[in-house]
């Protein structure tokens, strides 16, 4: 078989490597790996959400069964594995893995322990308030909207976000070149920095932590590093917070004792 001479390209192998490899870390992340930092929800969340709310799938609404939104969610959205789907949205139901639950899940959803949730055809789920709040004014055309793969739906780029979702919720992921670890906090206090910061634009970092003064970890922990290191890590973007549990003594009579634990750091879990 002949190969057409203006079909073949001569070029230095080092640059189109180069260019090819440039193309897919770009897509890794944007479209993979790491959150949008106006959401903060990587694209197969924002799918997820997205689903549910076409679903109807409102807090003040019945559940659906895990399986419908998944296959919306693969067949329409996101061509991937069921699996790494459903894992997404089991995340995003759990209590102990999210700050602020962004689905309402019924039924078994994995436990603190490491056990896994139930099969997506004997779980149901539903939408928090949190996550309407995050996608309260797509009505209004406050985002731009894009053809889905296969061009027959359109998804919204970006949610509007009225729910610091990024910080409250924090992110993790690891990309071609780069990663991020953005740990939790309480939402109380990102609303008291953010209108402090309103009111006073300039305002340094040792100011913004009389209002946020650290991380906030679903399962709780105490935080054991001083406020110097805490100060260094925000106004850096690097660093590291050092977690320990709390524990009670309870005395029984006779002499004998039980250690009682009521919060367990959580920090190093897979937060895929």
């Amino acid at each position: 078989m002949q190969v057409p001479s203006d079909s073949i390209i001569d070029t230095p192998f080092d640059s189109a490597l180069s260019e090819r490899y440039l193309v897919y870390a770009l897509s890794t992340i944007t479209a993979r790996s790491l959150p949008d930092v106006r959401d903060g929800l990587k694209p197969v969340h924002r799918r997820l959400l997205w689903a549910m709310r076409l679903l109807k799938l409102d807090p003040a609404n019945a559940y659906k069964k895990s399986a419908r939104v998944v296959g919306d969610v693969i067949g329409k959205y996101h061509p991937h594995g069921d699996a790494s789907v459903y894992d997404a949205m089991v995340r995003l139901a759990q209590s102990f893995a999210l700050r602020y639950p962004l689905v309402d899940g019924q039924g078994n959803f994995g436990n603190i322990d490491g056990d896994n949730a139930a099969a997506y055809r004997y779980t149901e789920a539903r939408l928090t308030a949190t996550a309407t709040r995050l996608m309260a004014g797509l009505d209004e055309g406050t985002v731009d909207y894009r053809a889905t793969y296969n061009g027959e739906e359109e998804e919204p780029e970006v949610f509007p976000g009225l729910f610091p979702n990024l910080l409250a919720n924090g992110a993790s992921g690891i990309a071609v070149g780069m990663a991020t670890s953005i740990p939790p906090h309480n939402v109380g206090e990102l609303v008291e920095a953010a209108t402090h910061l309103i009111d006073n634009p300039h305002a340094e970092d040792r100011a913004l932590m009389d209002f946020v003064q650290g991380p906030d970890f679903p399962t709780g922990g105490v935080l054991v590093d001083g406020r110097e290191a805490i100060t260094q890590a925000y106004a850096t973007g690097r660093g590291s917070f050092r977690l320990r549990a709390r524990i009670e003594v309870e005395r029984e009579k006779g002499g004998g004792w039980h250690l009682l634990v009521s919060e367990i750091p959580m920090a190093s879990r897979n937060r895929s």
